[in-house]
């Protein structure tokens, strides 16, 4: 019979909910500047001049490409030989989650874009809108709405990757489980834990979105 203990994670409490802190905190802020860096990068690939293509296109392809682990380790310890700069772990973190996790929204917002018709496009422009107003006011409103259903995933996606950035010492909850799990040798206990609480985090978002899509999804047809 096993011999469940959860009193180290009772005592550790506060250390765990501090690396939970960071894990979200990580997460929003990589989810944030992703997005952007996506809908510019997905943008430029659509709309963009032929040289300004070539280039996201192969940014896009590198960064899927490679496991994220690489991506994460190479920022942290390849960049400052390769530069000079030295970015401190939390910082690294971010950087290398958001140029990996943007790559991803950019395809999705490139698919988006391209699942609506040509038609749209041209029927904006014959109304006398500019090619800006008719992405932003026809072409991108029905786009997001077709993209809920994987930026859902990227979401989820990008809060479970902050759990490498461990490997470098990042403070993080996956990173504050392995230490209460090394001291108090009770790793069952605690990574059961960790694993109902990364649950409890990214279930309610896909079914949250989910149920957003399904509400919206009639305004995205065209």
């Amino acid at each position: 019979m096993l011999d469940f203990d959860f009193s180290p994670l009772v005592e550790s409490w506060r250390f765990l909910a501090l690396g939970l802190t960071v894990t979200l905190g990580l997460s929003a802020s990589v989810i944030v500047a992703a997005t952007v860096l996506g809908v510019l990068v997905g943008a430029g690939r659509v709309y963009g001049p032929g040289w300004l293509k070539i280039i996201l296109t192969f940014y896009v392809d590198s960064m899927r490409a490679l496991p994220v682990l690489v991506v994460l380790i190479w920022t942290f310890f390849a960049f400052p030989l390769a530069f000079g700069v030295t970015l401190p772990p939390l910082i690294a973190a971010f950087v290398a989650l958001t140029f990996h996790v943007g790559s991803y929204v950019s395809e999705i917002v490139r698919g988006g874009i391209e699942s609506v018709r040509t038609g749209q496009m041209r029927a904006a422009l014959a109304l006398g809108m500019t090619t800006g107003q008719a992405i932003r006011q026809v072409v991108m409103p029905q786009a997001a709405i077709r993209m809920l259903p994987p930026y859902a995933t990227i979401v989820t996606m990008t809060i479970k990757e902050t759990a490498v950035s461990a490997v470098i010492a990042v403070p993080e909850f996956m990173r504050s489980s392995e230490v209460v799990s090394s001291q108090s040798l009770r790793p069952l206990e605690v990574y059961t834990v960790a694993l109902v609480v990364y649950f409890l985090l990214m279930f309610p978002v896909a079914r949250g979105v989910d149920r957003i899509y399904r509400r919206l999804a009639h305004l995205g047809r065209s």
